[in-house]
Parts: structure tokens; C-alpha cells; sequence
């Protein structure tokens, strides 16, 4: 047996992992099973000290401890398994998520990324506890307190009773806190994702909120929402003690009721409950032994009850993620030969995500071209679309002399292009690694044409993502530069010249105008009227062509 989990994400992912946990489901019942058999080899020990019998010591000592030792090797093995299981369940489940969200051009309506990221990480973690613990812990409530019921009605009619009457209390109870659970941990996983989305929007707005000197309001609705997550961490922690104690409780009346029964029948103060002989002190012992035992997997399974709930959360959760709108960037993002054909492209019919339409482009080989337009008109989109960044639907992106761009030839344009994107973005590594990304190119060409020459000896440095400890002009000139490492046939830049100064302006202009000058077609998306009178050709998005 193994975790119950029902259609959906979270069931494809455990789909190929099916054989390992059922495998260790039943060598973790098996471990179990080996107890009733220590248990009667030392009740026959104390019934026959107790006799006044003789009892070979040596051989009872190493057969107990060598069904120690066989217990332990067999529950470590199903641990291992289990582990195995989980751990390549979670790390294909992360694999998925990340991959999924690197194809998609926007946000969907799951969430932003910190509730991706919250998802992808710390919540995926918490199927680790459901899958290690309560798919064993089921099975063995399955297999090993029917056959210690079996085991008990053999020796006493009557300490059979006892445990069939007190055992299903604990599942029952445990199915009643379950339901609650759930909520809880939905309300939790929720407040986990709220408080990182909020997070990665207060860090994204950082300089303008000390800008604006907003800092402690922001702090407080921070400490406000960080407040929510507490109540409802608490919430889920208050149950599980709550739950915990109260099966503690059924489990502890149980064993006390058989303790008590056996005593007194050993002390012939109850003469019923046995099968027509009076119980013997090595039935007693036996009977002692195993009810315990009986209860044990039954608390394993409350214990890993609330694991459920949140797995269960979690579930959801996935599902609602996989519900979202699909990837809608074309392509696999590997490298590939770069397509063939002229440097050309044209987008016909094609809508922005508001539903406005675009005007249709089409722009030849080694032209240079600006698009201009109020902000939100379409420029940026234009551009993604043009770059294979974003899927045309409906309309289509035409590039390479008249090849579709769509998931067959994306990669393909991708290896012909150079992008500069509005926002300058580093990850974190060197200046160096951060221009290569992986890529084979004359760095210090691509920054002389740049004119970020002078920045070649901190290429060793190791930027803020967003650039902290460049200024402006330089992030732009080596965010160029990064474009033009492999020298493309097509050149996209979004707004390169906003927000400088005139001198680093005209130096970036003159970058990109040297590649126009070597043959590249040249699209850019600008608010500049001095760049935009550089090129060949204007195109107004939002206006007449």
C-alpha cells in the first residue's frame, strides 16, 4: 500500500514511484509482524520461570536479539525506499513546476512568484513527512492489529473484546480531526503564498518606498500579514497536540483495561474470558505483550493523520496550479542551430493580452526599425512576440523568410537573436558569467560595441540581480552587450535608452547603430525621439502606421 492521492499532478508525479512504496509498505508491516513472535518467545520464558521450568538462556537471548536485529534491518530498508521514493517524487514535482513557469511569457492566475516560489519550495517539502510516514503507517494498520486481534481472541475471548472495542475509537476520532485538519492547512498554505508574494512586491519596490519614506507602513502590513500565517501555523499545531493527546488517551485506556484484566484472572479474581482453562501467566505475559502493539500502528497513523491533511492541501494547491493557463512561450529555451533563412519578420492579426489589437509589421532584412506609441499601447509586446517570448494567439509571427514561428522553429530564432530586455536583470554570478550565460562570443567586442570597454576589469565582480552597484548607464551598456555577444542577425531591444543621461544615450544609440551598419535588422521599442529619428523606418503602435 502506499499514500492514497487521487487524479491529478500530484498522482502522474507518484505514478512511477508506485512499486518502491507499496514494496516498502510491506516490509515496513513485515518489521512489525516480527514483534508477536518476540513476544511469545519471551512469554514462554516467563511462563516457565514462573512454572519453575527451566529455560535455556542463550539460546532465548539470541533468538530475541536476532529478531531485534531482523526487525530493525527491515524497517531501515523500508525507510530507505520510502525515502528514495519521496525525495525523487518532490524533486520531479519541483522539475515540473520550474520548468513550466520559465516557458510562461506572464503570471497566471495562480499567483505571483513568490507563491510559485513558495509552491515549488517549502510546500512541496511538507509531502516529504505524508510520504515517509503515513503510507508505512497505513499499511501497517491494515495488516498488523488484525492479526494481533486474531492473535488475542485466540488466548482470551475477553482481552479480544477489549481491543476490538477500544481500537476503532482512535480511527474514528482521527477521521473527525482530519476533516478540520485539512481546512486548517489549506488556510496555512494560503497565508504562505500571500506573505512571499507580498514579500517579492515590497523588495521589487524597495527604492521607491524609501523613496516615498513608506517604510513603516509597509512594515506594518508586513508584520500584520506575517501575523495572519502565525494564527494559522498555530491553528494546525493546536489540533495536532489537541488530536494527539486525546489518542494518546484511547491507546492508554486500552492497554490499562488489558492490563487490568490480565492481573486480575492471573490473581483468580475473574474467572471468565478464556476458551474453558483459566489464563496462564505466559498467556497473560503474551497478552500484555501485544497490546501495546495493537495500538501502536493506529497512533502512528494519528500521527501522520495531520500529515495527510496538509498533503491533501497541498494537492489541491497543485491542481489548481496545473489548472492554469499552459506555458505559452514557444519552444523548448535549449540551444539549437540557428534557423535559416533572412533576417526578417512580420507579425499579422496579432492581439495584446487586453484584446487590443496590434497593427501588422513587417520588417526586412538589415532594416532598422523603432516602435513608438504611448506606454501600455503594445510596444513591449510587440517585441516579445517578435522574439518568440510569447505565443501570437491569435495571429502569427512570421521571421525567416516566411517560416511560422511557433514550438517547431522558436529555439532555432532564438539562437539568431540578440535581446535586450526594459528591465536589466543579473543572476548571481559575475559580470562575466552573467554576459556569457553559457554562450560562446568575443566579450570584449560585444562591450567595445557597447561602449562598455571601460567596465572589462570588474567583469569579475558580482552585481546585485538588478544591478546594485552599477549605475544605470553602465546595467544598460553591459545589458547591450549581453545582447550582442554572438553577434545575432536581429537585434530586439526594449527602451534602451531610458533614464539616462544624454552622453550614455548617445553612447548606447551608437552601439546599436554599429550593428545596423554590419547588416543586423534592428527593432526597437522606445519613448526617445532622437533614437527613434536614427532608424530607417518608425511603426506607431497605437496610432497609424
Amino acid at each position: 500500500m502506499q499514500p492514497d492521492s487521487r487524479s491529478g499532478m500530484l498522482a502522474q508525479a507518484m505514478a512511477p514511484e508506485r512499486r518502491r512504496l507499496r514494496l516498502a509498505a510491506a516490509i515496513s508491516a513485515g518489521a512489525a509482524l516480527v514483534w508477536p513472535v518476540q513476544a511469545a518467545l519471551l512469554a514462554w520464558s516467563i511462563g516457565r520461570l514462573v512454572a519453575d521450568l527451566p529455560v535455556p538462556p542463550l539460546p532465548v537471548a539470541l533468538g530475541f536479539v536476532w529478531l531485534g536485529l531482523l526487525r530493525m534491518a527491515l524497517g531501515l530498508w523500508a525507510e530507505r525506499l520510502v525515502q528514495w521514493a519521496a525525495e525523487t517524487i518532490i524533486s520531479g514535482l519541483r522539475d515540473r513546476i520550474l520548468c513550466a513557469e520559465a516557458a510562461r511569457a506572464t503570471e497566471t492566475a495562480f499567483g505571483g512568484p513568490g507563491s510559485v516560489a513558495a509552491l515549488a519550495g517549502e510546500k512541496l517539502a511538507m509531502l516529504a513527512p505524508w510520504l515517509l510516514r503515513y503510507g508505512p503507517a497505513r499499511a501497517r494498520v491494515a495488516i498488523v492489529p488484525p492479526i494481533l486481534l486474531v492473535l488475542s481472541f485466540g488466548q482470551s475471548w475477553a482481552a479480544g473484546l477489549i481491543l476490538l472495542i477500544t481500537g476503532p475509537l482512535i480511527p474514528l476520532f482521527m477521521a473527525l480531526v482530519g476533516m478540520a485538519a485539512k481546512e486548517a492547512s489549506a488556510r496555512q498554505l494560503a497565508g504562505i503564498g500571500t506573505l512571499n508574494d507580498l514579500l517579492v512586491e515590497r523588495l521589487s519596490a524597495l527604492a521607491d518606498i524609501r523613496l516615498l519614506g513608506a517604510g513603516p507602513q509597509v512594515a506594518e502590513g508586513f508584520a500584520s500579514e506575517a501575523a495572519t500565517l502565525r494564527q494559522r501555523s498555530m491553528a494546525v499545531l493546536r489540533l495536532a497536540f489537541l488530536s494527539s493527546t486525546v489518542l494518546e488517551l484511547f491507546a492508554a485506556i486500552g492497554v490499562a483495561m488489558m492490563a487490568v484484566y490480565v492481573g486480575f484472572s492471573l490473581l483468580g479474581l475473574l474467572d471468565f474470558g478464556t476458551w474453558g482453562t483459566p489464563l496462564t501467566p505466559a498467556q497473560g505475559m503474551f497478552l500484555l505483550l501485544l497490546a501495546p502493539e495493537f495500538y501502536q500502528p493506529l497512533r502512528d497513523l494519528a500521527a501522520a493523520w495531520h500529515d495527510r491533511a496538509a498533503a491533501d492541501a497541498l494537492r489541491d494547491e497543485l491542481d489548481q496550479w496545473q489548472a492554469a493557463p499552459g506555458p505559452d512561450r514557444p519552444g523548448a529555451g535549449g540551444r539549437a542551430e540557428p534557423l535559416p533563412g533572412p533576417a526578417d519578420l512580420s507579425l499579422t492579426g496579432c492581439h495584446l493580452p487586453s484584446g487590443a489589437c496590434l497593427p501588422d509589421i513587417r520588417i526586412a532584412a538589415g532594416e532598422a526599425v523603432a516602435l513608438v506609441g504611448p506606454s501600455g499601447a503594445g510596444k513591449t509586446s510587440a517585441l516579445r512576440l517578435m522574439a518568440g517570448l510569447a505565443t501570437a494567439a491569435p495571429g502569427e509571427v512570421h521571421v525567416a523568410g516566411g517560416q511560422k514561428l511557433d514550438a517547431a522553429t522558436a529555439d532555432g530564432w532564438h539562437a539568431r537573436i540578440g535581446w535586450m530586455p526594459q528591465r536589466v536583470h543579473f543572476p548571481g554570478a559575475t559580470l562575466d558569467a552573467s554576459l556569457r550565460l553559457g554562450r560562446e562570443g568575443d566579450l570584449g567586442a560585444a562591450m567595445e560595441a557597447a561602449a562598455a570597454g571601460h567596465l572589462t576589469p570588474r567583469l569579475r565582480t558580482r552585481p546585485g540581480e538588478t544591478g546594485g552597484g552599477l549605475s544605470g548607464g553602465e546595467a544598460r551598456r553591459l545589458s547591450l552587450a549581453r545582447a550582442l555577444l554572438t553577434t545575432p542577425d536581429v537585434i530586439l531591444a526594449d527602451e534602451p535608452t531610458a533614464d539616462l543621461d544624454t552622453e550614455t544615450a548617445r553612447a548606447v544609440t551608437e552601439g546599436l547603430l554599429s550593428q545596423r551598419a554590419r547588416g543586423a535588422t534592428l527593432v526597437i521599442a522606445t519613448h526617445d525621439p532622437a533614437l527613434a529619428a536614427r532608424m530607417d523606418r518608425i511603426i506607431h503602435i497605437g496610432g497609424a502606421t
